[in-house]
């Protein structure tokens, strides 16, 4: 059988660079998808895109769709079949089938009789289906979508051209009156438009037109031409990644130079100076071998080798302008000091029903004073981390943060340090955004870790109480993102404190100021529903089993140490032979302990029969003191050890004891006595929930 390949090209005006990747993936994965839908074999997809383009090729496609045999279910035999004869149902369904009433055959199925059908479906000539890739096309999701003309279609940019090739066949379709063919279009100036007679010249044809089609190799150029740069040069250029993406999305014939700017502005924070070229100008700043910064940058232009020149003047002359008001901005907020600038806080509406961004940070140096106390920190921490509190919102109303909102918090630091405030305070403040994102380093000192914690708490506590919860997908304030950060923070701090007992305090001091507009118990029972998903993730991310992490969870989830704690350790037991006997053996108490019908009361020892309700007995009695403060004090290994000395005494209880005893006060004290036990086991975890696979 003949095979061709398959090329579809969109043309359209420049996407915006964050657009390009995912529509690109996004396009070949629903044209994968129509492929094996519609029966269509094919050997490999190939994907394209620059910042006008998006296109697929898909190779070694068959030119018949894969013949089917069906086998199609029917009405029931006693709808079908009428003295012994077919009705108008069998008949009906027959003829929808397209096949003889001869044709037709009983088959049972789950018990019942029903009328069959085996059709033989050919494959029809896949040119004749592939117009339907207009479709597919028109179904692609962009974050934004615009409108244009008099046309109802809604996509990320007008359509330009549609290249839509099967070999060296058109593929008819039309969209916005743009008629798909066989021509597509060279870079915006250095090219022009190119005919294709053949689906597989599309990459070779637009290299001739100075376009790189393949993202890939695109963005390899440019690092190639990067690293050459650096070689010559003897600079180091370090390529964050998220800026290569962005720049490869903003070119289609990659040229990569250097430009330079003034000295003297290397005087204002290298933060500064850095954003300004990576998220104003897209550029590469330049360092030297020591990783300080240079008066250097890399930018790549969307062309060819010619004029560099040129280019080269204009980028350091717009550079040179965002330098200058930095610079600018730089003496103007020095001018004044951060404690001279709280009062602008109150004129800065934090939230609509929470108050100003002063009254948010009142509740950090309440929250930060209550972290304090549960963490015994020293005098020294609490006061910087307290003076970081106070402090830590102020470069908001400064004309550098103004500019470049991402620096909040790092210019927090230079202006607090220029202030006169100690190295911790201004850390502090620096640390307080941290970690911004999944991956971040959250904060390295105590003070900076208790600000930290005190903002996202405050932020969450708040949230909730006015009943602003995220749903779905919406997150609008990114509470899961500051939950999750809270985590992350006490457990490398080494805390070890009820963090619910402290979330509760922070929800009646909300109450106390009037800020709390949802019924306590249910802001409560929310906010525990959310951790506890976040605790989930953490564990996985951590390589805890889910049923790991449920076992664990269920005996509380208070103290983060513990539980991450508890979670490891039982992983590592997982791989110990005797481990899922002693699973076994404290589910086994647990179960029964279900059987108690009513409040649990005490055990009375003077119904004991049998020795080993004695010994039983005993036995929890001292592993529940020892297991408390064992795991008080996050001792997990040596905890469960305790708990394991309980396993000979479980295994001679149920050998010997018949917990439901015919006489009733006698089985429920034996009850009683088990509930007990399951009590201590469930402060460990709930054994029940670990799954143990053959």
């Amino acid at each position: 059988m003949n095979k061709r390949t398959l090329l579809l090209e969109i043309g359209l005006e420049e996407m915006p660079a964050r657009f390009v990747t995912n529509a690109m993936n996004e396009l070949a994965e629903k044209i994968g998808r129509w492929m094996k839908d519609h029966r269509v074999e094919f050997e490999e997809i190939t994907r394209f895109s620059t910042p006008r383009r998006l296109a697929v090729q898909i190779t070694g496609i068959n030119e018949q769709q894969t013949d089917v045999a069906e086998e199609a279910k029917g009405p029931s035999e006693k709808i079908a079949v009428k003295d012994n004869e077919w009705t108008k149902a069998a008949l009906g369904f027959a003829r929808g089938q397209g096949v003889s009433v001869d044709k037709l055959y009983i088959k049972e199925l789950k018990g019942e009789n029903y009328v069959y059908a085996k059709k033989f479906v050919q494959g029809e000539p896949v040119i004749t289906l592939l117009p339907q890739l207009k479709e597919v096309m028109l179904q692609l999701t962009f974050p934004k979508n615009m409108r244009w003309g008099a046309y109802d279609i809604k996509y990320v940019r007008p359509v330009k051209w549609i290249t839509a090739l099967f070999g060296s066949e058109i593929i008819p379709f039309e969209v916005t009156n743009v008629a798909s063919g066989r021509t597509t279009w060279g870079h915006r100036f250095l090219g022009s438009s190119a005919e294709l007679h053949e689906a597989e010249e599309y990459k070779t044809t637009l290299l001739s037109q100075h376009v790189i089609a393949d993202p890939e190799e695109r963005k390899m150029a440019i690092k190639q031409q990067i690293e050459e740069i650096a070689a010559n040069e003897n600079w180091n250029i370090p390529v964050n990644e998220g800026l290569l993406e962005e720049v490869n999305n903003l070119v289609e014939y990659p040229t990569a130079l250097y430009g330079s700017f003034d000295e003297s502005f290397l005087d204002v924070p290298e933060e500064v100076l850095v954003t300004s070229m990576r998220e104003h100008q897209r550029y590469f700043p330049v360092m030297n071998q020591e990783k300080k910064l240079l008066p250097y940058f890399i930018t790549v232009r969307n062309g060819d080798h010619r004029h560099l020149e040129n280019v080269q003047k204009g980028n350091e002359k717009v550079l040179r302008a965002r330098l200058a008001d930095a610079e600018f901005f730089f003496k103007e907020d020095k001018k004044q000091s951060l404690e001279e600038r709280l009062p602008k806080l109150k004129t800065i509406v934090y939230h609509e029903e929470l108050g100003s961004i002063a009254d948010k940070v009142e509740r950090i140096k309440t929250f930060t004073e209550l972290l304090s106390s549960k963490t015994a920190a020293s005098e020294k921490v609490k006061q910087s981390a307290l003076r970081a509190a106070k402090l830590s919102k102020a470069d908001l109303v400064t004309h550098m943060v103004d500019e470049f909102p991402e620096l909040e918090g790092r210019m927090g630091e230079y202006y607090a340090l220029h202030d006169g405030e100690d190295k911790e305070t201004s850390e502090a403040i620096r640390e307080h955004y941290l970690p911004k994102q999944a991956g971040d380093t959250p904060p390295q000192s105590a003070s900076g870790s208790l600000v930290s914690v005190a903002d996202k708490l405050d932020t969450l506590v708040t949230s909730f109480g006015i009943g602003s919860i995220p749903t779905g997908s919406q997150d609008p304030h990114g509470l899961r993102r500051q939950t999750a950060a809270i985590l992350q923070t006490y457990l490398v701090s080494g805390w070890n404190f009820n963090l619910f007992e402290v979330i509760e305090e922070a929800v009646d001091h909300i109450s106390s100021l009037g800020l709390l507009k949802e019924d306590k118990k249910d802001v409560m029972s929310s906010l525990k529903e959310f951790f506890e998903l976040r605790y989930k993730n953490l564990l996985k991310d951590r390589g805890i089993r889910y049923d790991v992490a449920e076992a664990v969870m269920e005996s509380g989830f208070s103290y983060p140490g513990e539980v991450v704690e508890k979670s490891s350790f039982l992983m590592n037991q997982l791989s110990e032979a005797s481990f899922k006997k002693e699973v076994e053996a404290f589910s086994r108490v647990t179960n029964i302990a279900q059987k108690l019908e009513g409040p649990f009361s005490d055990v009375k020892k003077e119904l004991f029969e049998k020795a080993e309700e004695k010994d039983i007995y005993e036995a929890v009695a001292e592993a529940r003191e020892e297991t408390a403060v064992l795991l008080e004090n996050e001792e997990i290994e040596r905890a469960y050890e305790t708990l394991k000395r309980l396993v000979p005494y479980i295994h001679n209880y149920f050998d010997n004891i018949m917990v439901m005893s015919d006489d009733k006060d006698i089985k429920a004290n034996r009850l009683n006595q088990m509930k007990q036990a399951s009590a201590l086991i469930r402060s460990f975890a709930d054994f029940q929930k670990i799954v143990f696979h053959s």
